[in-house]
């Protein structure tokens, strides 16, 4: 892509953004165009992706709508520094918001997680609960990820990221304790927002992660932040940005691995692995080789395969990224040959399980194998029925296998998709 079109997409996003807040807080174009002293015509230029050159502009509108600056491209108010500005500016604008130019889709979660990700004033209608009592609250939310208990994490998200923002209004609590427990739970959204396919808003998600994890000052928060940020450039196809995006973190956070915390070697891992998803998913072969080696060097100083931690990696994780990366690239015999060690060891996190099965599914299916890959499927289903259920991806990858069965050598594929509700 060229610069001019990169310009034009990061724009485009930007108008995105201010629209959606702009919708989300009920209020119409000549309202807030009222409220800034603008002609409405401004404020649908701005919509457009035209005019979005002016910071002063974008941060009378980021006060009036309650967008966080980071959200469009803006460091926080009140920078001592115009060139700093700037130089953020342009690189959020490079590699971050040009994910906001994919086609706007359904919002495909309830309301009141959308609203949750909007900034603005949080109702103080009870007492602020125990940093500790929330804290346990995120462990729960992780864990319901890592289970594929989609449903009822979107129902628990919301409040807990009220109550976290909460907590923050009140002088006795440890701000950067709060905002790192906030940034997680806004990485948390951004991963079931994407498993849900829901890109638009798994961005709005990354703003308001990306400005918890600055505020936190911790950078294996940062680096979890980055990943989720990666993962959202990643499935709208930005590759270049988003190798960037790993390289530049990765040698901030790399060396050192004897010294380091098992937590800092994690995110550091994790951010690598997904560097392995975004450049397979580009086709760029010899970049997810390198990251693939440079993630498998740092799993040699940790293990962490719990679901009671967001940074959870480990060799066997490294080993199913490397399945996965398989599968991207159409190598479906070398996946196989990867995945069999790990259909027989134990991988205690279901939606991890459930992952391997389904790589092994689209691999059987490159190779034509329909029943074996309707039978992965299954195996993949009874580790995390919702995951298999609900996403979006794998719902297309079960009526691409049975429409593909014209001879109806596997009917049961068929009655799959009835189950689902896929059209064929």
């Amino acid at each position: 892509m060229s610069r001019t079109a990169n310009g034009h997409s990061a724009a485009g996003g930007i108008g995105e953004v201010i629209r959606r807040a702009r919708v989300l807080s009920g209020r119409s174009q000549a309202d807030v165009a009222s409220e800034l002293g603008y002609h409405q015509s401004k404020i649908s230029r701005l919509e457009s992706g035209k005019g979005t050159h002016d910071m002063d502009v974008l941060r009378a509108v980021a006060a009036v709508l309650n967008i966080p600056p980071g959200s469009l491209g803006l460091t926080i108010p009140n920078s001592a520094d115009s060139r700093t500005d700037d130089m953020h500016r342009r690189n959020f604008l490079a590699a971050s918001v040009v994910a906001l130019a994919a086609p706007v889709t359904p919002p495909r979660v309830g309301m009141e997680l959308v609203q949750a990700l909007l900034p603005g004033p949080v109702l103080v209608d009870r007492e602020p609960q125990p940093a500790a009592a929330l804290a346990t609250r995120l462990s729960q939310a992780r864990r319901r990820f890592y289970a594929c208990r989609y449903a009822e994490l979107e129902t628990a998200l919301p409040q807990l990221i009220d109550d976290l923002r909460q907590a923050q209004n009140v002088a006795s609590c440890d701000g950067r304790v709060l905002s790192r427990m906030l940034a997680t739970a806004y990485q948390t959204a951004v991963s079931l927002l994407l498993k849900l396919g829901d890109q638009g808003n798994a961005w709005l998600a990354v703003g308001r992660a990306m400005a918890e994890a600055e505020r936190s000052g911790d950078p294996v928060v940062m680096a979890s932040s980055v990943r989720v940020q990666v993962h959202v450039l990643a499935r709208d196809r930005h590759t270049a940005p988003a190798i960037s995006l790993i390289r530049h973190t990765a040698d901030q956070l790399g060396g050192g691995y004897d010294r380091r915390s098992p937590e800092y070697l994690a995110a550091l891992g994790l951010v690598l692995l997904r560097g392995v998803t975004a450049a397979s998913a580009g086709g760029d072969r010899a970049t997810a080789a390198e990251f693939l080696a440079e993630a498998q060097d740092v799993a040699r100083y940790v293990d962490l395969d719990g679901s009671d931690s967001w940074a959870n990696f480990s060799p066997t994780n490294v080993a199913l990224h490397e399945v996965s990366s398989a599968v991207v690239l159409g190598d479906a015999g070398v996946a196989l040959a990867a995945a069999q060690p790990l259909m027989r060891r134990r991988i205690p996190v279901p939606e991890r399980r459930a992952a391997l099965w389904v790589d092994a599914a689209r691999a059987y299916s490159q190779q034509g194998r329909l029943a074996e890959g309707y039978q992965a499927l299954r195996v993949a289903e009874s580790c995390a029925s919702e995951d298999i259920r609900r996403r979006p991806s794998i719902l297309e990858l079960v009526g691409d296998m049975a429409a593909r069965d014209r001879r109806g050598t596997v009917p049961e594929l068929r009655r799959f998709c009835q189950e689902l509700g896929v059209q064929i």
